[in-house]
């Protein structure tokens, strides 16, 4: 039936349809009263979201931009820097560090297993010189499904003095509670298309005091990710460049929708949603891939031994409109990750969990009871 994809995938997500509607408004002017107004609330308001009392910037770009601002601001080059990899995207930071001149640390894990806090905390305590200047994470690695101990890790850099914690939360904010000043997290980089329950186009960055002293210091090249403009047009209510003006409507709503659930309630949801995936791919026999105990609230990934992950997801495809993710790099073809994040209901898990069990049915692959994933998903969903 045309026009009833389902996304269940970590981005772009759902957008809902008061969304759609704030964003199909005329184009007003960006130095227009208008227009500041909408800065000043929607500042507010990811004030709110980060649990923050810091700046909070808004780029035109990805979330890679956001991620890429907060290196290039804070740094300088040669400094040393420890990065954490245990995903595609743990990866993609040291990439970023490296050609942008730093000296680069990392403390790897294997991909699907959780980053060890204490080796961390070893890096850092045996660092008596005070030359790391930051510790580069992702918060949860999409690739794989596994949630960092993001706190913990904040805890030891901050024990440490002089490193900043530079965290990827695009797909953790909104997600889980991300306490930026309770936690101590000096960079956060987020986007739009993932728990914001936006299309892609909108990076945030969320900036600490002792950052912006770092950015003093700062003597990588950047202009058009240059966080002090948009920290002085931000004060202003305004943007350095031309911003997506429609998307800023988007943005506005979208975050009138999480403030009028709440907080809690989100992260709730995020985490029923997390344990009915869950449960419904243990009952239907299907391992997960995430060490147990770490999966993420943004997406569980799936590890179907003897089938073909991507003639799976085809078929859930063809046979129910329901996009469900595949695995990256190595992991083609052995893993696909359904994605709970952001503007996803219970309806939404159940049905996911229901396309799974019935292509395996379909396929011929279905070992367990059928309809036990269904009745596990929905037992969860119940608690």
């Amino acid at each position: 039936m045309q026009d009833k994809l389902t996304l269940m995938i970590p981005g772009p997500t759902p957008v809902p349809e008061t969304v759609l509607q704030a964003m199909a408004r005329h184009p007003i002017g960006h130095r227009s009263a208008d227009f500041q107004k909408i800065v000043r609330r929607t500042t507010e308001q990811l004030q709110w979201l980060h649990q923050t009392k810091n700046d909070v910037l808004v780029i035109t770009g990805s979330g890679t931009a956001a991620m890429e601002a907060g290196i290039i601001n804070v740094l300088s080059r040669g400094d040393k820097v420890l990065c954490g990899d245990n995903g595609k995207f743990g990866e993609r930071w040291v990439k970023v560090a490296k050609a942008y001149g730093l000296d680069v640390q990392v403390i790897k894990a294997e991909w699907g297993q959780p980053l060890d806090p204490e080796a961390f905390r070893a890096a850092l305590e045996a660092d008596s010189a005070k030359a790391i200047k930051a510790v580069i994470l992702t918060h949860s690695e999409t690739s794989t499904g596994v949630i960092n101990d993001l706190e913990s890790i904040a805890r030891h850099v901050k024990a440490h003095g002089t490193a900043l914690t530079i965290a990827d939360c695009v797909t953790s904010l909104g997600a889980c509670s991300v306490p930026m000043d309770a936690w101590g997290i000096d960079v956060i980089g987020s986007g739009s298309q993932k728990g914001y329950m936006m299309p892609p186009g909108l990076a945030f960055v969320a900036v600490s005091e002792r950052a912006w002293a770092a950015y003093e210091r700062s003597d990588l090249p950047k202009f058009y990710l240059d966080l002090g403009k948009y920290r002085k047009s931000a004060h202003a209510d305004s943007n350095p460049f031309t911003p997506a003006i429609n998307l800023y409507f988007a943005l506005q709503a979208a975050l009138e929708m999480m403030q009028a659930e709440g907080l809690e309630a989100i992260f709730a949801r995020h985490a029923r949603h997390r344990a009915a995936a869950q449960a419904g791919m243990h009952a239907i026999g299907l391992p997960l891939y995430a060490a147990a105990g770490h999966g993420s609230p943004a997406i569980t990934a799936v590890a179907p031994q003897g089938i073909d992950a991507e003639s799976l997801r085809k078929t859930v495809k063809e046979r129910f409109d329901i996009l469900l993710a595949g695995g990256q790099d190595h992991l083609k073809g052995h893993v696909f990750r359904i994605g709970h994040l952001g503007f996803v209901c219970d309806r939404d898990v159940l049905t996911a969990v229901a396309a799974i069990e019935a292509t395996l049915q379909e396929l011929g692959l279905h070992k367990g009871t059928p309809g036990a994933g269904v009745a596990a998903c929905a037992a969860a969903l119940a608690r």
